[in-house]
């Protein structure tokens, strides 16, 4: 399989060139040169394993891996979920479901790219013999699922940008108290988004990203999107037979990388009905699929902080299949945006998706609300996906973090706070951070001076 740029600059890469490359030369992102179908193999009618799943879909666009090797990583990758299922599905109601993505070893819907990542990138510094700075900017879960999956790897150097005081406490100490010296957790005054246009700058300086041999762990890289593709067919299938008819899967959101996985995979052929797209109150793309107008505005803290994000960068795909991988068109629309800060889309077509907005309080009320009419606790971003869904129809509520991760949140929509063994032992670690300025050139110095 090969991959191409959305901005269409240079040639077709491989499965193993994209995975290293993360960005495109051109800026671009890179996209599966096309899209193959889902086999009826694929399509099963029980759920099949997690890791046998994986392999099926994942062979599909790696064809650079024999297929044992691609075994062996899947099965690492994948071998030390708490659950025996993996993502398996809590039936909450007659239509009402939540896919667990939280039995991970950072207990966020994020290790299910990151950890096969980490096993990916292991195998390309031992096939190589070259070392690799891995680069990345987190609005909480992505830092840590990177984390535990490089921390202790050879050859490899970690560096996550994250805004100070904008994550919760223990999203920051998964990355601070790991005790790894190849891991270099780096706090700026700012956004999600101001560490993530960073990233973007320093990697689209071919120069510099050649010369420190920079990958790239945000969903940016399109291997840990195909990754998140697998989830939704392992959803699908476990659902009961009568309740396969019009899925809604709903998706809570912010840089759009885990919606655009399921709607990927929707192309190839998994029946879907409709992706919901569940923001918070940073609702850039609940203003998209109401308006057509892809227009960002203030970022505004909240109780789901891994969604306060207002440059959603996976959106670049959706524009480029919008635009019916019409890669002139799309890097016009982004040069656009990046001169005006905003973009009307011609002609948008809005079929397959629509779109729900909760304030901090309506995250508290959900909180309280599946409570009280499900015993189940979830946490304040699953929280957004439980706004104004119809009952008489089959939704699948992504649950993308385990909600012991925001004690104080759930504390106070339901006056209880869940726990974690692993979480409860990060309180008595010491952290360690690398406190850089929110600016590319104090970022490329840091690097310059730590790369491996």
């Amino acid at each position: 399989m090969e991959f191409v740029s959305t901005r269409g600059g240079g040639t077709p890469v491989s499965f193993t060139e994209a995975l290293a490359r993360g960005l495109a030369p051109d800026g671009g992102l890179y996209v599966p040169r096309h899209l193959p179908l889902l086999s009826s193999a694929i399509l099963v009618e029980d759920a099949m394993p997690y890791a046998a799943l994986a392999w099926d879909f994942l062979s599909l666009f790696d064809t650079d891996h024999d297929s044992e090797h691609l075994v062996d990583i899947i099965d690492r990758s994948y071998g030390d979920f708490s659950d025996t299922m993996n993502a398996p599905l809590q039936q909450l109601a007659d239509n009402l479901f939540v896919l667990e993505l939280f039995h991970g070893p950072s207990l966020s819907f994020k290790d299910f790219g990151l950890q096969l990542i980490g096993n990916l990138f292991e195998e390309q510094i031992e096939r190589t013999g070259i070392p690799i700075n891995v680069l990345g900017a987190t609005s909480g879960d992505t830092g840590s699922a990177a984390i535990h999956g490089l921390a202790g790897k050879k050859g490899v150097n970690v560096f996550i940008l994250y805004p100070e005081g904008r994550i919760s406490e223990l999203q920051e100490r998964q990355m601070t108290c790991t005790g790894a010296e190849n891991i270099f957790p780096i706090p700026i005054k700012g956004t999600f988004d101001d560490g993530q246009a960073i990233v973007k700058e320093l990697m689209s300086d071919l120069e510099f990203k050649d010369k420190m041999r920079l990958s790239a762990i945000n969903s940016i890289n399109v291997v840990r999107v195909l990754a998140q593709c697998v989830y939704y067919i392992h959803a699908y299938t476990q659902l009961p037979p009568d309740n396969r008819d019009d899925v809604n899967f709903v998706v809570p959101t912010g840089n759009f990388g885990n919606i655009f996985a399921g709607w990927m995979v929707h192309q190839m052929g998994l029946p879907v009905d409709q992706f919901i797209v569940a923001t918070n109150q940073n609702d850039i793309l609940y203003r998209l699929f109401n308006s057509g107008e892809y227009h960002p505005d203030v970022v505004h803290p909240s109780h789901a902080p891994s969604m306060d994000i207002q440059v959603a960068s996976n959106f670049e795909r959706f524009l480029y299949y919008h635009n019916e991988k019409n890669a002139k068109s799309t890097l016009a629309l982004m040069e656009q945006f990046k001169k005006d800060g905003s973009i009307t889309i011609p002609n948008f077509n809005a079929s397959n998706f629509s779109a729900t907005r909760s304030t901090d309080e309506d995250i508290l009320a959900n909180i309280r609300r599946v409570k009280e009419d499900y015993d189940y606790v979830v946490d304040p971003h699953t929280a957004c996906g439980f706004q104004n869904l119809d009952p008489d129809r089959t939704h699948v509520v992504l649950a993308t973090a385990h909600p012991a991760k925001f004690p104080e949140i759930i504390k106070k929509a339901i006056g209880e706070a869940p726990t974690d063994p692993s979480l409860d032992a990060l309180k008595r670690t010491k952290m360690v951070t690398y406190p850089v300025e929110a600016s590319a050139a104090a970022v490329r110095k840091f690097i310059e001076e730590n790369c491996i």
